[in-house]
């Protein structure tokens, strides 16, 4: 029940302050300035790199003035943060302020560029801390010396959103982006760029609360207002591109999503060319939906082109490239590739330590699903132990009610859960869910999610009658979403199915079970291994109230599923082939309850046998 964690932001960050005409020697600077700017655009960073070292050598030399010297420093930083070159970045952010610092007042415009500069670097390197401190102070500044519709005071509104959003605070956020609109829809018009940017983050964090229907028309003027401002092939669009097509998936209309990734691939593919990081990021989210309709073997090729391209225009050990590692040992995890996983994971981890530092939320969140992999392979005690780790980085870069803290304690919840210690699962699910329905809202589906495995939790102890409305306010919640959470609201059928079944409530069981399994079947196929306890589960109740020609097939269905899935599944085939087998008996086929018989005998011999468990 764990959640892959991610989020992502749109931050109005200065390559460099506004360049004024440079006449004679100054003209060589000048271009080479140019040329950092059209180099990082077409995400050539090395040779990026190297214009902007020439243009501080040339300002040095030409004995331009401190600001133009500033200048060059903040430029040449950009393309550091850029590449991830985080601590080389500050370092010139910093000195480039010392510059302005000793030559303008700390209350002018220009100066509150260059803070603004390095608090974004500081937004992105995990410190919200000193970034808020210097976000706010730009935001003063600007207030006191501009207009209070300065496009300006739009860009520190921005900015301090993105705060508020890394930080879960999407009340406080959403006002601020709806202010940075604002001002620049009236400024710069209702079709400028920035307001196209305003309108895409105003998406993600409306979006980021659930609201879905609302969130789809602003990604669609975004879209619009880029495509009649840059042309149907900007690479501008695939932002708010990427944004929509997450929300499709998000509601399960696969098909829509697919045409807008594809879109926003071919765009990033013709305008920055096969190798350019926005490249990868478009596979990667292709690759997103094919794992969403378990589509793994188209997934993998993407997700290995998008580690290729990372690699090679980043760099090995860039936070980007420690995501795609991460992304395809989730691939694997899913494929039950262990050993293939755990590497990945480890070097994932690796990179984003050494890259942000240890306490930065990324780090967290490589390691919560190098957690969710040790779970997965029963290695309860390691899983616990980054849960907690991660949990703790959470709250205090984040705050301990941010909803990522909710998802580490849910995760770790099942952990408790394995272990059969109850007490301590209950203990942090309620916490999760508390901190769910403050932040969230009790409509939204994570908190869906919280109730469904508390009401889990209930179910492992036989407390019924407390698992059972858990269980269907989550089912309300979900079927209130409509197809965007199908698969979803069928999870919270089948809890209620086993519900009513461990009660010997069979009707009510049956029908659950009829209403989920068509929709297990047109997410995952009618071969998938989820489907094969459920079925099994209501072939059991037919068979029960002797209704075998209803039990028959869904036997045979549930157990050829297993056999694809040895020796995963021997235990649970076992199983099946007893129960089918005392079906058939007492249908008076005899011979053919033996076969099966002494095929499950066959499989305990080769094998411990354990109980099966529902999927």
């Amino acid at each position: 029940m764990g959640r892959r964690l991610h989020w992502q932001c749109l931050i109005c960050i200065l390559s460099s302050l506004a360049v004024q005409p440079a006449m004679g020697d100054e003209a060589s600077w000048r271009h080479s300035m140019e040329q950092v700017r059209a180099l990082r655009q077409k995400g050539e960073y090395a040779e990026a790199e190297k214009a902007g070292l020439a243009a501080v050598e040339e300002a040095e030399k030409l004995g331009l003035s401190e600001s133009d010297v500033a200048k060059s420093w903040n430029n040449l930083a950009t393309v550091y943060f850029d590449t991830g070159r985080y601590q080389e970045a500050q370092k010139l952010y910093q000195r480039s302020l010392d510059a302005w610092e000793a030559r303008i007042s700390l209350e002018h415009p220009e100066w509150a560029h260059a803070v603004s500069n390095l608090a974004v670097l500081y937004l992105k390197t995990g410190h919200l801390k000193e970034a808020e401190q210097q976000l706010l102070q730009v935001a003063r500044i600007r207030e006191k010396a501009l207009p209070p519709d300065h496009p300006d005071i739009a860009e520190s509104c921005n900015n301090l959103a993105e705060l508020y959003r890394a930080e879960g605070r999407y009340t406080e956020a959403e006002p601020l982006y709806r202010r940075a609109l604002a001002i620049w829809e009236k400024i710069m018009g209702p079709e400028d760029r920035k307001t196209a940017i305003a309108l895409n983050n105003l998406g993600a964090v409306v979006s980021s609360q659930g609201r879905y229907a609302e969130a789809e028309p602003i990604y669609k003027r975004a879209i619009a207002i880029t495509e009649k401002t840059d042309g149907m092939e900007h690479p501008a669009l695939g932002s708010p591109l990427n944004n929509l097509a997450q929300l499709y998936s998000t509601e399960g209309r696969y098909q829509e999503s697919e045409a807008i990734y594809i879109r926003a691939l071919s765009i990033r593919e013709k305008s920055l060319g096969p190798d350019h990081p926005d490249v990868a990021t478009a596979l990667n989210n292709m690759a997103s939906l094919e794992r969403a309709q378990h589509r793994y073997s188209e997934a993998e090729p993407l997700l290995k082109r998008a580690l290729a391209i990372r690699e090679k225009s980043l760099g090995p050990n860039h936070f980007d490239t420690a995501s795609s590692l991460n992304n395809l040992a989730d691939l694997y995890r899913l494929e039950k590739r262990f050993a293939e996983a755990e590497p990945l994971y480890q070097r994932g981890l690796h990179i984003c330590e050494q890259a942000l530092g240890p306490d930065h939320p990324e780090v967290a969140t490589a390691l919560n699903n190098l957690a969710q992999f040790l779970d997965r392979d029963h290695r309860y005690d390691e899983a616990a132990a980054m849960y907690q780790r991660a949990i703790g980085i959470w709250q205090k870069a984040l705050g301990p009610e941010h909803p990522f803290v909710a998802t580490g304690l849910n995760n770790l919840a099942q952990v408790y859960l394995s272990k059969r210690d109850f007490a301590q699962a209950e203990s942090v699910t309620e916490r999760a869910i508390r901190i769910q329905e403050k932040t969230l809202g009790p409509d939204h589906p994570d908190f869906a999610t919280c109730l469904r495995n508390m009401s889990a939790i209930y179910e492992m102890q036989g407390r019924y009658s407390a698992a059972e409305p858990l269980s269907r306010r989550a089912l309300e919640i979900l079927e209130k979403k409509g197809p965007a959470k199908e698969h979803e609201a069928a999870a919270a059928m089948l809890a209620l199915a086993r519900l009513y079944h461990a009660q010997r409530r069979n009707s009510e069981a049956e029908a659950m079970y009829e209403r989920a399994i068509p929709i297990q079947e047109r997410t995952f196929g009618p071969q998938s291994p989820e489907l094969a306890s459920n079925l099994y589960h209501l072939a059991e109740i037919y068979g029960g109230e002797e209704r075998y020609q209803k039990a028959e097939p869904l036997y045979r269905r549930s157990l050829a599923i297993m056999e694809k899935e040895q020796p995963a599944e021997a235990p649970a085939l076992a199983h099946g082939l007893k129960s089918f087998a005392g079906m058939l008996r007492r249908m008076k086929r005899k011979p053919e309850a033996s076969a099966l018989e002494a095929r499950a005998k066959a499989i305990v011999q080769s094998q411990a046998f354990v109980s099966p468990s529902s999927h």
